[in-house]
Formats: structure tokens, C-alpha cells, sequence
């Protein structure tokens, strides 16, 4: 069962990092491009070229928020009725009526309570990793500042790791989930 839930969160993670970064280059490039052009095609010489992987840079910090928080609700639709280790997890229609069967084709609509539930579960994994965090850099630190240490790559990093313990708790307590062999 490990090796299942190994394998799940791998594919989710690879898939997620992929798909956010990606989607972040196109909109960061596409945004320091655009600015660019509204500047009036400036001649590049080494300070336009600097101030441009400034600008780049600065919008790949808030792009790659954006991109992440639109890829973990889409890359979600992807752990289902993917059989590794011998094992798969099948969404469910809703348990609240007389019939549950499984949802072959998983879309997006089908996805928006779970992925409640899953969000909060991360935000809950994520922020309990931030006071291990703050306690070892506060024992182990030399820096005053709280939070020094702490951005967007952080933030992924604690993403992803929640994101295993995430999708065992997920599939244990969530009526609509279930594992079966495959």
C-alpha cells in the first residue's frame, strides 16, 4: 500500500511542478513581453535586458502562486483510476443517495467538494510544517527574523511534501474515495 501511495503522490508531484512551472514561464514571459512592447520596443542594451529579468522574476513570484493554486485543483482529476502497485483510487458519486457508483470519467465538476476538503487538509499539513520550521530555525538559527527563510519555493516545497500525507488521509477519511485492487 505504500508503494501505491508513493507512486500516486510521485505522478501528482511531477505532474503539478511540470504543469505550474510551465504555465508560469509561458505567463511570466508573456507579461514581461507585454510590458516591454507597451514601453515602445525600448533598444536592449545591458540595463533594459537587466530591468527585464526584474520584471520577469518579480512576475514569476505571482504567477507561480496563481499557476500553483489552478494546477493543485487540476491535477487532482488525475489521481483517480490510476492503477500503481496493484491498487487505484475510484471517485465516487455521492453517498447521500440510494445508489454509489464510480465515476468513470472524472471532471472538474465532480471534483470541487473534494478538492475543498483536500485544500484545507494541505493548508492544515502545510501550516503544521511551518511551526517545525520555525521552531528548528529559531533553535537552530542564528538569524532574528522570523520568517527570513520563507517563499515561494518554501511554500511549494511544504506543498508537496503535505501532498503525500495529503492523499492518505484524503482517501481514508473521504466517503466519495475509495482504493481498490486493480
Amino acid at each position: 500500500m505504500s508503494k501505491f501511495y508513493f507512486f500516486l503522490w510521485l505522478r501528482w508531484a511531477i505532474r503539478l511542478t511540470l504543469s505550474s512551472l510551465l504555465f508560469t514561464l509561458l505567463l511570466a514571459s508573456f507579461i514581461t513581453a507585454i510590458i516591454y512592447v507597451k514601453q515602445g520596443f525600448i533598444p536592449l542594451d545591458d540595463a533594459v535586458i537587466v530591468a527585464l529579468k526584474e520584471l520577469f522574476l518579480f512576475w514569476f513570484g505571482i504567477t507561480w502562486n496563481l499557476s500553483l493554486l489552478l494546477f493543485l485543483f487540476r491535477g487532482l482529476k488525475y489521481i483517480f483510476n490510476y492503477c500503481s502497485g496493484g491498487y487505484s483510487l475510484e471517485l465516487l458519486t455521492c453517498p447521500k443517495e440510494k445508489r454509489v457508483e464510480k465515476i468513470d470519467i472524472v471532471g472538474y465538476g465532480d471534483l470541487v467538494k473534494i478538492w475543498r476538503k483536500w485544500l484545507m487538509l494541505l493548508i492544515w499539513l502545510v501550516g503544521a510544517q511551518m511551526i517545525f520550521a520555525v521552531i528548528l530555525s529559531r533553535v537552530f538559527g542564528e538569524n532574528n527574523a522570523l520568517f527570513s527563510w520563507f517563499n515561494i519555493y518554501m511554500l511549494y516545497a511544504f506543498i508537496v511534501v503535505a501532498g503525500y500525507f495529503s492523499l492518505i488521509v484524503l482517501s481514508a477519511k473521504c466517503k466519495r474515495i475509495r482504493i481498490v485492487k486493480c
